[in-house]
């Protein structure tokens, strides 16, 4: 299913439709502030195993981000977040970055393997933050890669659509995505160690 979403105008309805979708282990394409995404509710194991089956990924070797709305429910999730670091996600999010922390035991327990770490992600895009919002759960993010050798992402979501129409449960269309990565931080340490320069300036936060 195609859902067209603008934006700077949200459908209720159409979110509400798509959560619903989420909370039956249904798989959904939605844009970020960077590139379209594969996604599902955190707390479906059998819908993450068929994004990683999707990924050609073994479920204990993924290392997806999960997509949150604020900052506010972090600690359901992590370890050790320092005064430091919790100020510089403050200036970074919502925005174009990927924040890897230190896990705690509860998400070992929800991926059903030991995890040390997990990626936060809290994109600046409304679509996506108003989806989690009404999900009341923080949402998978597996970025999808582009066969083209040009494109390293597919921006358009008719395309994705055209191509995952019979694979996942909704695509949502919230206009052309970007071509552009999160920029990646790993804080896990005392210190932040930029592990991938993307959209976000490392310089910048």
């Amino acid at each position: 299913m195609l859902i067209r979403i603008n934006p700077d105008n949200i459908d209720d309805r159409l979110i509400n439709q798509i959560v619903l979708t989420l909370k039956k282990g249904g798989i959904i394409i939605y844009p970020t502030d960077t590139v379209y995404t594969l996604g599902c509710d955190l707390t479906h194991p059998d819908a993450y195993e068929k994004i990683c089956k999707l990924k050609q990924i073994k479920p204990n070797k993924a290392n997806f981000s999960i997509v949150c709305y604020d900052l506010s429910h972090i600690s359901d999730f992590t370890l050790n977040v320092g005064n430091a670091c919790f100020k510089m996600m403050k200036r970074a999010l919502p925005g174009p970055y990927t924040f890897i922390l230190n896990a705690n035991n509860s998400v070992s327990k929800i991926f059903g393997y030991n995890k040390k770490t997990i990626g936060i992600r809290v994109p600046d895009n409304n679509i996506c933050r108003a989806i989690v919002d009404a999900l009341g759960a923080p949402i998978i993010s597996a970025s999808i890669k582009h066969d083209d050798t040009v494109l390293e992402y597919i921006t358009d979501p008719l395309e994705l659509y055209e191509q995952y129409e019979n694979i996942v449960n909704i695509v949502i269309d919230g206009g052309a995505g970007g071509n552009e990565p999160s920029t990646i931080i790993d804080y896990t340490g005392s210190e932040p160690v930029l592990v991938r320069e993307g959209k976000g300036n490392f310089e910048d936060i």
